[in-house]
């Protein structure tokens, strides 16, 4: 099952006071970009976050799901109601996550 595109848009106003925040269709779900690197995505209609030593401990009590068969855990995203929560999610997370290495 594939993600809405009206659950994304909500995903994605809810990150709005974020600068620099895009996100970007791949294999029917959606990968969230912050700064130049993917922290996240909605997959079948659950805001997922890659899990990073530092955002585990804003969420210790949040569940762990995969985005898909195969993939690594994410961390579920269900206070998705506040901006500032969020925001702050989003920042922890990001200053975790290293670059992507540029193709030659």
């Amino acid at each position: 099952m594939s993600s809405s595109p009206e659950y994304v848009a909500f995903i994605a106003e809810q990150l709005s006071e974020l600068e620099d925040i895009s996100y970007r269709k791949m294999f029917g779900e959606y990968a969230f970009y912050y700064k130049g690197k993917v922290f996240g995505g909605v997959y079948d209609n659950r805001f997922l976050i890659k899990i990073t030593k530092n955002n585990k401990k804003l969420c210790e009590n949040f569940e762990e799901e995969l985005p898909y068969e195969g993939a690594k855990p994410m961390l579920l995203i269900s206070e998705v109601d506040d901006k500032l929560f969020l925001k702050n999610l989003v920042e922890v997370t990001w200053k975790d996550l290293p670059f992507l290495k540029k193709r030659k």
